[in-house]
């Protein structure tokens, strides 16, 4: 099936963009090109990541059924506890529920998203 659209980037919601910006800038080298109170965002391969601000931003409290998450990122790092410490140093969490196995771990970034990190191999 051919499209008629491409992907211009995804914006994701927080009440501090300039930090979710910086956390993200560390954990994928993308370079920050944008950064003000309200709006964010780092560019590298592929679509670019936008955060912006929303007042009253409340996160998800994953893995909860009565707050969904709205969305997560997968990305994928060649060793899993490695990768885990210095997203933890970066200020990530780590929920207690983890269903990856050994192949994959869920974390929250400063704002309260969960994402992926996620063997390559």
């Amino acid at each position: 099936m051919t499209g008629f659209a491409e992907l211009a980037m995804v914006n994701l919601d927080c009440a501090d963009p300039r930090a979710l910006a910086e956390f993200y800038h560390q954990i994928l080298g993308w370079e920050i090109t944008h950064a003000e109170d309200d709006y964010a965002m780092i560019t590298g391969p592929g679509a670019p990541i936008g955060f912006g601000r929303v007042d009253g931003f409340r996160p998800p409290n994953w893995p909860e059924a009565d707050s969904p998450k709205r969305y997560h990122l997968d990305l994928y790092v060649n060793d899993l506890d490695e990768a885990e410490a210095s997203c933890l140093k970066l200020g990530a969490a780590k929920p207690d529920f983890q269903p990856g196995g050994d192949r994959w771990r869920v974390l929250t970034d400063p704002a309260g998203h969960p994402f992926c990190i996620c063997l390559k191999s």
